[in-house]
């Protein structure tokens, strides 16, 4: 039986590959340009979503704060109609030379020009600080204030 795959749209496909590499590169400005102005982030699902330049900014630097080094990959990407969802895994090195292991799924909505419109990524950071940051609470408590007693 022959299976049936949709063929990505080109744009979605470097869409997905410009979010991914901007991170492993640690370029902000590459992974800002990945998103439309007006773009809303939910990193992760549950938190508060961050609109636009401003909140993306923001999102970047807590997401990237606790790590010296950072490697990501998409172990699987699925694409229809305007979006992909993507599962990745990824391995950090923190601040304190800690290293953790995680994996989680983000899905994309692009917008007609390419570029994401709408971010949602499912996975734990509490978890993932829990361990990145082993003996050293303050790890935790600097990567998300709401951890702090």
């Amino acid at each position: 039986m022959a299976i049936m795959r949709a063929v990505p749209d080109p744009e979605h496909v470097a869409g997905v590959h410009n979010y991914f590499e901007a991170i492993r590169g640690r370029d902000e400005d590459r992974w800002l340009s990945s998103f439309c102005p007006d773009a809303v982030c939910h990193d992760p699902v549950g938190s508060l979503p961050a609109e636009g330049r401003e909140g993306l900014r923001q999102i970047w630097k807590v997401l990237t704060a606790p790590f010296k080094a950072l490697s990501i990959v998409e172990r699987d990407v699925f694409y229809a109609g305007s979006g992909a969802a993507v599962r990745w895994s990824a391995r950090g090195t923190g601040v304190n030379d800690a290293t953790v292991d995680f994996a989680g799924i983000t899905i994309l909505e692009f917008a007609a020009d390419g570029r994401i419109q709408t971010a949602m990524s499912y996975w734990d950071p509490g978890a993932m600080l829990i361990e990145l940051a082993g003996d050293d609470e303050r790890a935790a408590e600097d990567f998300d204030p709401a951890l702090r007693n």
